[in-house]
């Protein structure tokens, strides 16, 4: 065949396409005109000579019948009323099918090579009416759904799978449907195509070919396949028009489709192409068209992975905001890495990283810290990747102080919890976030954000250090990834002495132990204000910050207390001043006794100066309030921390105070420990002493707390015994009662002590009787033996002596009290219990029912007071041994 018949044959089908084409464009597609589409086919069959193709072009007779058949099936199926997904998966794969067999047949070129000149144009004309037919299939499909554009999407993969596809003619007709879509989704204002993402990669690298008959379909394909993506992104582009218009940039649907400078702009300004690809396609298009290039990186052709690795930087570095799926996109970098990848695909791949980190630090952070610990070669790499970002080291390393608040090992308490976590249900993050802080903080681009940092970055290792210290996994591999991290942070912060002075004390060495932890906290406290840091004024502004917000966890308070307390030991005076003194006030009622204790120990410790603090009488019932924990521990240390305060106390301020510590003191007294008994009864005393001159104003203290004082000099407990004859020495002298001598180890016995104590107060403060009665039946009822026996003998003297003052309804009640310890099942308790239930009933025999007789007899009674000698003869285990005539002595005293 001459040159010249070859170009008008080639003109002739040019032509016979645009033809087509412009037809199509005019008539609509649908159903009904596949008929017409077979008759002409078979028209065209007719005027073949067949008879002489049928040897020689076998497989383009074979691929004609296929493909007419395959159209048919097609088209049926679109017609149906079968399920439109399963509907497309049907169609697809005869698409599919098709593809194979249409793109399986020789090369034009081949095929006039089969002719001998007279057949030229009927074997051109058969093997464009198989391209035409497939091409024609496509359109009818696309003309009543957008969303089959999805086939074009396919094809392109299918195309890239097989290297002997006549990519040329494939994109050919790729780009052809696109022309028809994007005239009809101009007139229509409506496209659904979720695939331009995914089919605009393909395009993508196929423009960059080096075969100009490649790139210049696959221009005019990319051209149309954006102006579609625009109509789908209307509002996006009228959103960001005044941005681009602003900063000067062109926008590639901005010029008329010229193929010549579609294939300029491809070649020579990338950066444009990769504008206008962001720019018009939506986010989630944007993310498949990301997603597929970073899959491409791995391909073969090294000269397309490189194309592809250069477009997707283009991309992100102006259109990485719009990108999502990121996490899932950092864990595909990540199973890469973990291959033999080349160097081209290993660096594209970390510039993606640090690209992604630009604008969705957080996502990209929180997945780097979603693998196993230790982190492996690939991961550090990551890590420097993401590092390497310098604009972004502020969100850095806030998301790694996020990270950093949970707690190595805890358990996630529901699935929503674990989602983060792909290990299992146990959160590892924060070592794997320990970890990074090695990598991340030696950067020097993150010079100034860990100087911002640094209180932060400091309270959050110390945290990790000590939730780590009882982890099996760290002890047992020596995962000490916090401390190495402190280090790090003290020698990127100019603290290089800090570092060395702790480890001439072999603090690095202990720090992992349980045991010396507290000590730890307080050896780098001391050790930084030694060497008087310079950031100072921010991590105290820190500590008192994260003291008024409240640590997440109590173990964090604790840590929390000692180092601010250190602190502000070095560099302020006592006492605090007032915003650092409220702290330790509320921390008195923290959760936690460990907080409590030390914050008690400090204000103890402000003894010498109690008076100069501000607002002293807020700090002292604080003290009180901590008399009601149920910590054992707490109320001993408050107990001797009250009184150091009080033996310094102004005498104005502590009268102002003494009745509501002497009631705070009473129900101590009655405490099921015998230290904490003994200790604030004793206080008691010391209290009743040190106010001697203000006396009236704690009367009514001490009467109601009479009862608990005799009843437990019969406490089994010699340091109980010891204080409450102490305090009823003291209470007597202030009372000018003669009782004093009688509490005396020498000649002491309970009931004389008793009988004295009892007529002396109705000697002087015959007015509480009735109050002592009721204090004593509450101790009827108690579990220790020695208590019933003791409050036996009290209500006994207290009635027989003070009888005159009952009314006849207190007896009653009186005589109830007694009676449920009759039965009792101690003896002696039921023997003094049958004697006091003689003298109640001789009491009652002896009330009169007159109000004039009852108040004779009162008044008689106050004239003459009479004293009992002792009516039980009791010996109590305490009493000491006397002789008959100690004991006579004793009880005409």
């Amino acid at each position: 065949m001459t040159t010249r018949n070859h170009k008008t044959s080639k003109n002739s089908r040019r032509s016979k396409d645009r033809v087509y084409i412009k037809k199509l464009s005019v008539f609509p597609f649908n159903c009904s005109s596949s008929p017409r589409l077979v008759t002409d086919l078979q028209s065209l069959q007719s005027s073949v000579k067949w008879q002489h193709l049928e040897h020689k072009v076998e497989s383009l007779w074979n691929a004609y019948a296929r493909i007419i058949n395959d159209q048919a099936l097609i088209l049926s199926i679109n017609s149906s009323f079968v399920d439109p997904l399963l509907q497309f998966e049907t169609q697809l794969k005869i698409i599919e099918s098709s593809f194979k067999a249409v793109f399986a047949i020789p090369s034009l070129e081949e095929v006039k090579e089969m002719g001998n000149g007279n057949d030229d144009e009927d074997l051109q004309e058969l093997y464009q009416s198989i391209l035409n037919i497939y091409e024609d299939t496509l359109l009818i499909l696309v003309s009543k759904d957008f969303y089959k554009l999805q086939i074009l999407k396919e094809m392109a993969v299918w195309m890239s799978r097989d290297e002997s596809c006549l990519q040329e003619r494939i994109l050919v007709i790729i780009s052809r449907v696109l022309i028809f879509a994007a005239k009809k989704v101009k007139e229509s204002g409506k496209a659904d195509a979720p695939c331009l993402g995914v089919l605009t990669a393909e395009l993508c690298l196929l423009c960059l070919h080096t075969d100009r008959s490649i790139t210049q379909p696959a221009s005019l394909a990319m051209y149309h396949l954006l102006c579609i993506a625009k109509r789908q992104s209307e509002d996006l582009v009228h959103n960001t028009t005044a941005k681009y218009e602003q900063s000067g940039d062109r926008c590639l649907l901005s010029h008329c489709c010229d193929i010549q400078f579609l294939l300029d702009v491809l070649k020579e300004d990338k950066t444009e192409v990769a504008r206008s690809i962001g720019h018009m396609l939506l986010p989630s298009m944007l993310t498949d068209f990301v997603w597929s290039l970073l899959m491409r990186l791995a391909m073969p052709d090294r000269g397309m992975a490189k194309e592809a690795a250069n477009m997707l930087r283009l991309t992100l570095e102006h259109h990485a905001h719009k990108v999502t799926m990121v996490s899932k996109m950092v864990d595909l970098i990540y199973m890469k890495l973990c291959e033999n990848s080349n160097h081209v695909m290993k660096h594209a791949m970390l510039q993606v990283i640090t690209l992604l980190t630009r604008t969705s630090p957080k996502k990209v952070i929180f997945q780097l810290m979603d693998y196993p610990v230790p982190a492996d070669n690939t991961l550090m790499l990551m890590w420097q990747a993401a590092g390497s970002e310098t604009s972004m080291a502020l969100p850095v390393l806030t998301t790694i102080l996020l990270i950093l608040r949970g707690k190595p090992g805890e358990m996630q308490e529901s699935l929503a919890d674990r989602r983060r976590f792909s290990i299992d249900a146990t959160n590892m993050m924060p070592m794997a976030a320990s970890q990074a802080l090695c990598t991340l903080l030696p950067v020097p681009s993150y010079k100034k954000a860990v100087a911002q940092f640094f209180p932060q970055l400091l309270m959050a290792l110390l945290f990790q250090i000590f939730y780590t210290c009882n982890m099996k996994l760290v002890m047992e591999n020596k995962l000490f990834f916090a401390r190495d991290a402190l280090r790090v942070l003290l020698n990127c912060s100019r603290l290089q002495e800090v570092d060395t002075a702790l480890n001439r004390k072999n603090f690095w060495d202990q720090i992992s132990q349980v045991l010396f932890h507290h000590h730890g906290v307080y050896l780098i406290a001391t050790t930084l204000a030694e060497h008087n840091f310079p950031q100072f004024p921010e991590t105290l502004h820190y500590l008192y910050k994260l003291s008024v917000e409240g640590p997440r966890r109590s173990e964090d308070s604790v840590i929390t207390v000692i180092f601010l307390t250190e602190l502000l030991n070095k560099f302020f005076k006592d006492p605090f001043p007032e915003e650092f003194l409220a702290l330790f006030r509320n921390w008195i009622s923290d959760s936690n006794p460990t907080v409590s204790k030390l914050s008690l120990q400090k204000i103890a410790s402000m003894a010498p100066v109690i008076n100069q603090v501000g607002n002293v009488c807020s700090l002292l019932l604080s003290i009180l309030d901590a008399f009601l924990s149920k910590d054992q521990t707490i109320i001993i240390r408050a107990l001797l921390t009250l009184r150091r305060l009080l033996n310094k106390l102004d005498k104005v301020t502590y009268s102002s105070l003494c009745t509501q510590i002497a009631s705070s003191y009473c129900p101590l007294m009655d405490h099921s420990d015998g230290g904490i008994r003994s200790m604030a009864i004793r206080h008691f005393g010391e209290l009743v002493r040190d106010m001697s001159q203000y006396w009236w104003m704690l009367n009514d203290a001490v009467f109601r707390a009479l009862v608990p004082l005799i009843l437990f000099l019969e406490d089994t407990e010699t340091r109980v015994t010891t204080a409450c004859k102490h305090t009823l020495a003291i209470c007597a002298s202030e009372l000018r009662w003669s009782a004093s001598r009688l509490l005396l180890d020498q000649c002491y016995s309970f009931e004389l002590v008793v009988l004295s104590i009892c007529n002396n107060l109705f000697t002087s403060h015959g007015s509480y009787t009735v109050e002592l009665l009721s204090d004593a039946l509450r101790f009827l009822r108690n579990s220790k033996v020695y208590l019933r026996r003791a409050s036996v003998i009290l209500i006994g003297y207290l009635t027989t002596l003070g009888g005159h003052l009952l009314l006849r309804d207190d007896i009653e009640v009186i005589l109830e009290g007694i009676d449920t310890v009759l039965d009792d099942e101690d003896s002696e308790t039921r023997a003094l219990a049958s004697v006091t239930h003689k003298l109640l009933k001789d009491v009652a025999h002896k009330m009169t029912s007159s109000v004039i007789k009852q108040t004779s007899r009162r008044l008689f009674n106050f004239i003459y007071i009479k004293k009992l000698k002792p009516l039980y003869n009791y010996s109590s285990p305490n009493d000491v041994e006397k002789s008959p005539t100690e004991m006579k002595e004793t009880r005409n005293a």
